[in-house]
């Protein structure tokens, strides 16, 4: 059920049906679940076209054509990421795919083409663990008139395992222990550089909750336990009428 509910969340946070929430038109997302062993899942939502111009990966984008979701896969494929969905829909005039991946060591993601364009640190400092992206230049691929009419956006959202202490959103919306990170598809094309950090808890908050509701149920245990043997005892020392 965990897949499933990632994927809906990730549908969901952009806005499930090509990257629109509320009116936000993205064109282009990285949506990272980290885990605390530096495992993660990675979605990206991107149209065609932002994938060409971005990342200089050269799939046909114009609607005559269907998308071809293995070679959509085999360019996610990589000895550190495995692709279990890649799906498709249809936004704008444009052709959009979402891939979903398991990525094996987050800290060796930049090293994959497809995430190149990234470096990644992920490691324990202290009592905190240290999450760091840098995004620099992307491909900035000439890929002619596709109707982006300026107001596109490129965001970057990291789901983090464990209570956040600090992050550098800088204003942008981010919820729970949901960051968000934002650029116009114009400044990304340009390559301006977007620097990520996020500080959290070395404890996961599902580990947390698992405790606190053991606690819990322990307490309630032993006080019906308490109650049972007050109700016991009470009859035991009850007086008990001779027989007439």
């Amino acid at each position: 059920m965990l897949p499933v509910f990632c994927a809906f969340c990730a549908l969901l946070s952009s806005g499930c049906v090509g990257g629109t929430s509320l009116f936000r038109q993205y064109e282009y997302d990285e949506e990272i679940y980290l885990s605390l062993d530096g495992t993660a899942t990675i979605y990206v939502n991107s149209s065609i076209a932002a994938l060409n111009a971005l990342r200089g990966t050269s799939f046909d984008a114009s609607l005559a054509a269907r998308v071809d979701t293995s070679a959509i896969r085999g360019y996610y494929s990589t000895p550190d990421t495995q692709v279990t969905r890649v799906t498709q829909w249809r936004r704008s005039g444009r052709r959009f795919v979402q891939v979903r991946a398991d990525v094996a060591d987050i800290s060796r993601l930049g090293g994959m083409t497809p995430f190149s364009w990234s470096t990644y640190r992920f490691q324990q400092d202290n009592n905190q663990f240290v999450y760091a992206q840098t995004i620099g230049p992307s491909a900035a691929k000439p890929i002619g008139n596709v109707g982006w009419n300026g107001s596109e956006l490129v965001a970057f959202r990291l789901h983090l395992p464990s209570k956040i202490r600090y992050h550098n959103t800088k204003g942008v919306e981010s919820r729970g222990n949901i960051l968000s990170w934002e650029q116009p598809l114009a400044a990304r094309l340009r390559g301006d550089s977007l620097s990520i950090e996020a500080r959290m808890d070395t404890q996961s908050i599902l580990y947390t909750t698992l405790w606190l509701f053991g606690v819990t149920f322990l307490a309630v245990a032993a006080a019906f336990a308490v109650v049972i043997w007050f109700v016991m005892r009470r009859g035991a020392e009850a007086p008990v009428e001779p027989a007439r």
